[in-house]
């Protein structure tokens, strides 16, 4: 029988490593010998517009693209774009993981707009099967706030199959030597948040 295709859906805005996320999850499912499809919708990313990633992993991929209903998980870096991408989660077996953290988006610097007060409402109706994983105040607290994405990468790590060196592995690849402890601490870290 088939592997069934695992469909990962990553939010948050410009400056919060979505792509990086998005690239190191890419390789650790290349590693473990799947097919791997991913897309990428930048946006407005330069000024901390909404930044997306579609991943997805399996036996074989025939495109990189999530149906809406069609997410396992979704990966949220910031409140407001767990609300917007919402769509996106398979509501029934989906599961959110979302960073609580607040990023305004230049409608509200600019005034023609105010940051919502009810996302937790939403996100309690729409996303019954999910988790607060306060990521960007974790990476704070081990001294490199751009560790986000990884703290994230870890909690996520918790629901997948794959084994915990091959992230190791990646990350020791994908950063500069200098910067490889932060993250496989920020990776335990997240993993640790995330675990019942």
């Amino acid at each position: 029988m088939p592997q069934k295709t695992t469909n990962i859906f990553v939010a948050g805005v410009g400056g919060q490593g979505i792509i990086k996320f998005s690239n190191l999850l890419c390789e650790v499912a290349m590693r473990a010998g799947l097919d791997v499809k991913k897309s990428e919708i930048h946006g407005m990313a330069q000024r901390g517009g909404s930044v997306t990633t579609h991943v997805r992993f399996g036996e074989k991929v025939y495109s990189p693209l999530i149906p809406q209903g069609g997410a396992d998980f979704i990966c949220s870096m910031e409140h407001l774009e767990a609300v917007r991408h919402i769509a996106f989660l398979n509501r029934e077996q989906g599961r959110l993981i979302y960073d609580p953290y607040e990023i305004a988006p230049p409608e509200v610097y600019t005034a023609q707009r105010s940051y919502p007060k009810d996302i937790e409402e939403r996100l309690e109706k729409l996303a019954p099967n999910r988790i607060a994983l306060p990521a960007f105040e974790a990476a704070l607290k081990i001294g490199n706030s751009r560790a986000q994405n990884v703290v994230m990468l870890g909690a996520l790590s918790s629901f997948l199959d794959f084994e915990q060196s091959l992230y190791e592995d990646v990350i020791r690849a994908g950063f500069k030597p200098k910067y490889v402890d932060i993250n496989i601490k920020a990776f335990n870290l997240g993993k640790e948040l995330a675990s019942p």
